[in-house]
């Protein structure tokens, strides 16, 4: 397989077309190497437009869905940056290239190792991961008076975590997928003040679910 030939192909035919047109966005996924975080038996669909298994159950998003995530944050160097659900690093990677600094939890210890030991063979220095369930609030992980420029949740959620909020910084911006398959919206939330932010649709997708996240109370007949 020509690598970086299919490289350019997934950029150009997933990915630009995906409305991801910030060519700062394109570059990146020039520079970090996505085939690095896929595990080996899945290397050769790296670039495929399609969700890959990384274990325990778990997959890596869509090369268009992680460029469309690092498009809508509108990262600056000096965030910082809340990431639950490491995965496969490779967001993280995307994220620690145009941030300051990136805290990512992981509730399977086996890929958060995993995870670091890609970010380290990378040379990306600046994301820190941790093992746990941050699932319905980050508070275990995170100091009380601790705030994040970007958060990002990687899996989906029936209900957005009130508790997420708390820990985003006035003029802060949190991505999450919101609602129940086949009926799910990325959501852009930015804190407009201590008490108030605004949501913003920017996408119907489907992913799997975030493993504990909060449920809303449900009838049952």
């Amino acid at each position: 397989m020509n690598i970086e030939q299919a490289r350019f192909n997934m950029v150009e035919q997933q990915i630009r077309t995906w409305e991801v047109l910030d060519q700062s966005v394109l570059d990146l996924l020039f520079i970090v190497k996505r085939e690095d975080f896929v595990p080996t038996a899945y290397r050769s669909l790296a670039f495929v437009d399609m969700e890959i298994p990384i274990g325990e159950g778990q997959t890596m998003m869509e090369p268009k869905l992680e460029a469309r995530v690092i498009q809508e944050l509108g990262l600056r160097p000096n965030d910082n940056v809340l990431e639950i659900g490491t995965g496969s690093g490779y967001l993280s990677a995307l994220l620690a290239s145009r941030t300051a600094k990136v805290a990512s939890i992981e509730v399977f210890q086996s890929l958060a190792r995993s995870a670091a030991a890609r970010l380290a063979a990378a040379g990306i220095g600046n994301v820190e991961v941790a093992v746990g369930d941050a699932a319905t609030s980050p508070a275990s992980f995170v100091p009380a008076n601790q705030k994040f420029d970007v958060i990002v949740l990687t899996g989906s959620v029936p209900v957005l975590p009130a508790a997420h909020l708390e820990y985003l910084a006035v003029g802060g911006r949190m991505f999450a997928i919101v609602g129940d398959a086949p009926a799910m919206k990325a959501m852009l939330f930015t804190k407009t003040s201590e008490s108030n932010s605004t949501a913003i649709e920017l996408f119907e997708t489907v992913v799997a679910p975030l493993l504990n996240a909060e449920q809303p109370s449900r009838f049952s007949f």
